[in-house]
């Protein structure tokens, strides 16, 4: 792929902002239950009007993930998966005909030990269009970003509201989106959130002119609305995981699987606004 090569991501949120929509984002922790399974509900993510996919590496130590995505990570490192078989899932996916941008979300001790040059090498095979990694430290952020600018992989920032005084900073080396955290904490969802939440998204697109995206609790349509007004995307995670692990008996027997795959896919459909 060529660095030169318009990027997925980029694309789609030029053609999202045209017509005057959100990007709905769904977050998986692949390799939950199977990879197999993984390649089928990436089917029908799409099928279900999602707009981007943040692929979910599987960690043993997730500081950001709540237990819903715990769980899943549990259940896909049974089956070993490793950060190499993530992305070579994300190349069997585009080999079956997804067209979805893809984010993959990992920590940075597995890209750490993959090592950074062939990680990169592996991301721009794969066709993987952005990146976040919630550990990587700003001020330790610069060879990633270079090695990423130099792939055509968008490294995505997180922001939180605790960030107030380096968010021109941070967004110096923002690329693809914005990645706006709705709460303190880890991930999971929530009946409601503080208003102050409001004002922190409205600083930081005050401040950048990349999309700016909110995630970390979103689990219903009413509150992808509620963010569709003031942000660009929506990012949900662990109620999509949550609704995964509540298939996951269908899921399990060939007999039943489709039926499995179509909850997830009529869950996500109804988060489309």
């Amino acid at each position: 792929m060529s660095t030169t090569a318009v990027n997925l991501l980029d694309k789609t949120f030029a053609q999202l902002k045209s017509a005057g929509k959100t990007a709905l984002i769904p977050f998986i922790s692949v390799g939950d239950p199977d990879l197999g399974t993984t390649l089928d509900i990436l089917k029908i993510l799409e099928q279900a009007g999602a707009d981007v996919v943040e692929l979910g590496v599987p960690y043993s130590d997730p500081l950001a993930d709540g237990p819903v995505i715990q769980r899943a990570s549990a259940r896909a490192l049974v089956h070993h998966v490793t950060i190499e078989t993530v992305i070579q899932t994300a190349l069997k996916a585009r080999e079956q005909g997804t067209n979805l941008p893809f984010v993959l979300f990992t920590y940075y001790n597995p890209v750490l030990q993959m090592g950074l040059e062939r990680f990169f090498k592996m991301l721009q095979e794969s066709d993987i269009s952005g990146l976040i990694i919630p550990d990587l430290p700003f001020e330790e952020s610069g060879e990633v970003l270079a090695l990423a600018d130099a792939a055509n992989v968008k490294l995505v920032p997180l922001i939180a509201p605790t960030s107030s005084g380096r968010i021109t900073e941070i967004l110096t080396r923002a690329r693809g989106f914005v990645y706006c955290v709705s709460s303190m904490g880890v991930t999971g969802e929530r009946a409601a959130f503080d208003a102050v939440v409001d004002e922190f998204i409205a600083s930081v697109k005050a401040q950048t002119e990349l999309p700016v995206v909110v995630g970390f609790g979103i689990s219903s349509a009413e509150q992808v609305r509620r963010f569709s007004h003031i942000c660009d995307g929506a990012v949900v995670g662990s109620a999509i995981v949550r609704k995964i692990e509540e298939s996951l008996p269908l899921l399990g027997s060939e007999s039943t699987k489709e039926q499995g795959l179509l909850q997830i896919r009529d869950f996500v459909a109804q988060l489309r606004i």
